[in-house]
C-alpha cells in the first residue's frame, strides 16, 4: 500500500496508531510515522507492536526512530481523557500526531477508523498495524513510549503493579484498586475506577465525565457518586457515544 500511493505521487505517507486505549490508567499515546519509500523491506522485524516482545519492540523503536523520515509522538494525560473521553481523545490525538509532524504528508493511513480534520487525504485501514508499515512503525513508537511511561509511575505508585500490567485491567490491577482504591494517575471516568473510587469515598482529582458504562454499573458504589454528579446532555442513557455521554463531576 505504501508502494503504490508513492508511485502516484501521493507521499510521503504517515501512519497513525495509538497505545493504551482499552487501559484504566496512564496515558493515551499517539505517533504518527513517516517511512523512507521502499525501508520497510530493511525493518524485517516490523509489525503489530502487540505481537512482538518487549525486547524485540525496543530493537524495532530504535531502528524505526534511527531511519523515519520523520516521526512524531503525543502524549495525552488521564485528565484529558476523563475530561472528553477516550474516543474524541484518540481522535484529537491523531491530528495532534500528524500536526507534529516537520514533513507535510500528501496521505495519511490511520488504524481501524476514519479520522476526520486531517490535513491530507486518509484512509482507515483494518488492522493496519499488521498490513502497513508506516502503521506498525507508528504502533511500536506509541507503545515504547507508553510502557516506558508506564514503568516510571510504577515508581510512584509501586502498589499497582504499573510495570507488569501496564495499567489495563487485570486481575491483579482489579485487587489493587480494590484495596487502595485509584491514583491520580488513573482514568476515573472509567467504571471499575469510578466503582473503587465511589467504595473508598474518593472524589477525583480533575473534572471528570464519567462514561455510560460507569454509570449505568448497578452497584452501590457508583449511585453513592450521585451528589457531585450533573447531567450533561440530557441522560446517559441517551448518548450515541460512550466517549461523549455520561455525567461531568468537577
Amino acid at each position: 500500500m505504501l508502494s503504490a500511493l508513492d508511485r502516484r505521487g501521493l507521499g510521503p505517507v504517515a501512519g497513525v496508531d495509538e497505545a493504551g486505549r482499552g487501559a484504566c490508567a496512564g496515558p493515551l499515546v499517539v505517533a504518527a510515522c513517516v517511512l523512507k519509500p521502499g525501508d520497510a523491506a530493511k525493518l524485517t522485524e516490523l509489525t503489530d507492536s502487540k505481537l512482538l516482545t518487549a525486547l524485540a519492540r525496543d530493537r524495532v523503536y530504535d531502528r524505526v526512530i534511527s531511519r523515519a523520515l520523520d516521526y512524531s509522538i503525543v502524549v495525552i494525560p488521564a485528565a484529558e481523557v476523563d475530561l472528553l473521553g477516550i474516543h474524541v481523545m484518540n481522535i484529537e490525538g491523531m491530528r495532534r500526531a500528524i500536526t507534529g509532524l516537520r514533513t507535510n504528508p500528501g496521505y495519511v493511513l490511520t488504524d481501524g477508523f476514519k479520522v476526520p480534520g486531517l490535513p491530507a487525504p486518509s484512509l482507515a485501514v483494518i488492522k493496519g498495524d499488521r498490513a502497513v508499515a508506516c502503521v506498525a512503525a507508528a504502533s511500536v513508537l506509541a507503545k515504547v513510549t507508553r510502557d516506558r511511561i508506564m514503568s516510571d509511575l510504577h515508581g510512584e505508585h509501586p502498589m499497582y503493579g504499573f510495570d507488569v500490567h501496564k495499567g489495563y485491567t487485570t486481575t491483579e490491577h482489579g485487587a489493587a484498586l480494590t484495596e487502595y482504591g485509584p491514583s491520580a494517575v488513573h482514568r476515573w471516568s472509567y467504571a471499575n475506577v469510578a466503582t473503587a473510587a465511589a467504595a473508598h469515598g474518593r472524589q477525583p482529582p480533575h473534572k471528570v465525565m464519567l462514561t455510560v458504562a460507569a454509570l449505568e454499573r448497578s452497584e452501590p458504589p457508583v449511585r453513592a457518586l450521585d451528589d457531585v454528579v450533573s447531567q450533561n446532555d440530557g441522560s446517559a442513557a441517551g448518548s450515541r457515544s460512550s466517549s461523549r455521554g455520561g455525567a461531568r463531576i468537577s
